[in-house]
């Protein structure tokens, strides 16, 4: 896809998408270590850089699961509601259906499209209800 666009596919860029595949959820600091493992030379601008791209060819989505920095994932991954725990952090998938009521409520009522696969629910998960 990079080719087709006229763009270079860098070793620091494959090496950026593997990282996103292979670490499932992760900001950028989190991809940047990992690549960082295998390239020293990769700052974490060009890790920014890079996700910003992926993004903007459809190889990667970002999401909000935080305060802080942005969490990518592949894109090629189904689309997927975020449920996370503010006990212990993780992060559950569920299907984007379970918002059906929701989005197709805002569609009658407002002519609002909601884009499921930047949702994040907060909450606290069933191993961390009783702390």
């Amino acid at each position: 896809m990079l080719r087709e666009r006229g763009l270079r596919l860098t070793p620091q860029r494959q090496l950026i998408l593997e990282a996103v595949h292979e670490l499932g959820h992760a900001t950028p600091e989190q991809v940047h270590n990992h690549v960082r493992e295998r390239a020293a030379g990769v700052n974490i601008t060009t890790v920014y850089r890079t996700l910003e791209l992926l993004e903007e060819l459809g190889l990667v989505n970002h999401t909000h699961l935080s305060h802080g920095s942005p969490t990518y994932h592949a894109a090629g991954d189904d689309q997927h509601v975020h449920l996370v725990c503010r006990g212990c952090g993780s992060i559950l998938e569920v299907d984007p259906s379970v918002m059906q009521p929701v989005t197709d409520r805002l569609l009658a009522e407002r002519d609002f499209r909601v884009d499921v696969g930047h949702v994040s629910l907060f909450g606290v998960c069933g191993d961390c209800k009783e702390l």
